[in-house]
């Protein structure tokens, strides 16, 4: 009896051991065997064969769009996301939790959904697409459509990162900017800012990475064409198509090497600025 209440939260060791296999376990056969396949595939062939394959000028020229469309998505979902963060933690208006849910509407809706949605309007038959065309403004199977599914799927991580972390810090130290005179953009700069960096940095972390694999959205509205509108997944399912095993891999291993230096980045910031992680978390 004294044993059971001296360590009410002691479990037993034999559930601990259950439960770190079960991780282990699911961990290393739905993440880490998957990720040395790919790099095991990629480099089958020798590493001569991998870089030939790197730089194969399609190759290039996806890896060139998926950067292109990343920054130009990214920073614009950055601002939305300052911005949309902004009003719902610091303000009150009529339609603050409708505003909340069109913000989650990427996370429910399905990416090709949102492509066709962007089919019907910048379409030739749909909207926008006849008047565009006669300004010789293209929409589909060019770059503004891909960097628009791109904004699409990714606009919510940086404002989802940061509304939580914004409405904990409350709106004293902005009132207080307020009251002895600072404009909202001194105020946004030295108060708010620097009390956000880190959730935000980390918002644009996963903005980037989602926007760099994105497939759904972008493949509805890209046209596939190689060379030149093909991102790097798409360039990856084309390359894969063709029976091109070792192109395949070589860009999917690609991707997984900018997957794993964003959480690389991302645990460097954790550890060498952990004492300011863990203030701006009791903030």
């Amino acid at each position: 009896m004294n044993k059971i209440f001296s360590k009410p939260t002691e479990d037993p060791l034999w559930l601990k051991l259950t439960l770190g296999i079960i991780a282990v376990g699911f961990i290393a056969i739905m993440l880490l065997m998957p990720l040395v396949l790919v790099f095991k595939e990629a480099l089958a062939s020798g590493v001569r064969t991998f870089f030939s394959a790197m730089v194969e000028p399609d190759t290039l020229a996806a890896v060139k769009l998926s950067l292109l469309a990343a920054a130009i998505a990214v920073p614009l979902n950055t601002v939305f996301g300052i911005a949309a963060a902004w009003s719902i933690a610091k303000f009150d208006f009529r339609g603050k939790t409708f505003l909340v849910t069109l913000i989650d509407l990427p996370f429910s809706v399905s990416p090709v959904v949102a492509g066709l949605v962007y089919v019907l309007v910048f379409g030739m038959q749909g909207w926008l697409g006849p008047t565009l065309a006669g300004y010789d403004i293209r929409v589909l199977f060019a770059l503004p459509g891909i960097v628009l599914a791109t904004i699409f799927v990714t606009f919510p991580f940086v404002a989802r990162e940061l509304i939580p972390l914004m409405v904990d810090q409350g709106r004293d130290e902005e009132e207080a900017a307020a009251t002895l005179g600072a404009s909202g953009f001194q105020t946004f700069m030295r108060v708010t800012l620097p009390n956000i960096k880190w959730g935000l940095l980390y918002g644009i972390l996963l903005c980037n990475a989602r926007a760099l694999g994105e497939f759904g959205a972008v493949s509805v509205l890209s046209g596939h064409i190689r060379g030149q509108t093909n991102t790097m997944p798409l360039h990856v399912e084309l390359l894969y198509n063709n029976y091109d095993y070792t192109g395949a891999f070589a860009v999917a291993a690609l991707l997984a090497m900018l997957a794993l230096l964003t959480l690389a980045l991302k645990s460097f910031l954790e550890w060498r600025y952990a004492d300011e992680l863990a203030a701006s978390h009791r903030h």
